[in-house]
């Protein structure tokens, strides 16, 4: 599959390795949590995939109208609320764009950054399919 991210774990907890093509990676729990502490935990890839994918997209942007911007900081942060019926994550961004912008191409910036391809994937519903493959056939 084209866009097919491949996730696996062996006895190690709880180290699990991440592959994309020729890219990998590594999430982990922290120590307090039994992991051995070598990578992001998963909600941390979460966030990171957000704060990512706005800095990215204001950067295209910003190159894009050739302005001259130092330095795009997104610091992300969740929060999640739990009532009877259902969980609510909040999921806060704070955005610092550093350059010889003024106040209208910094808000342009922000609000392309509003628009990202994650931030837009995670404000519609999805829906996670799971399937259990029987590898003993």
């Amino acid at each position: 599959m084209e866009n097919e991210v491949v996730v696996s774990i062996g006895e190690e907890s709880y180290t699990t390795q991440i592959q994309y093509g020729d890219l990998s990676l590594i999430a982990d729990e922290p120590e307090e949590l039994g992991g051995q502490n070598k990578g992001f935990a998963p909600t941390q890839l979460l966030l990171s995939s957000i704060g990512a994918c706005k800095a990215i997209t204001m950067r295209m942007y910003a190159n894009r109208k050739e302005w001259k911007v130092n330095k795009i900081e997104v610091k992300v942060s969740s929060e999640v609320q739990k009532s009877e019926q259902q969980q609510t994550t909040f999921i806060k961004c704070n955005v610092f764009i550093d350059g010889e912008l003024d106040a209208d191409q910094k808000k342009r910036i922000y609000t392309i950054g509003e628009k990202c391809p994650v931030q837009k994937m995670l404000q519609n519903p999805i829906v996670v399919e799971s399937n259990l493959i029987d590898t003993n056939t």
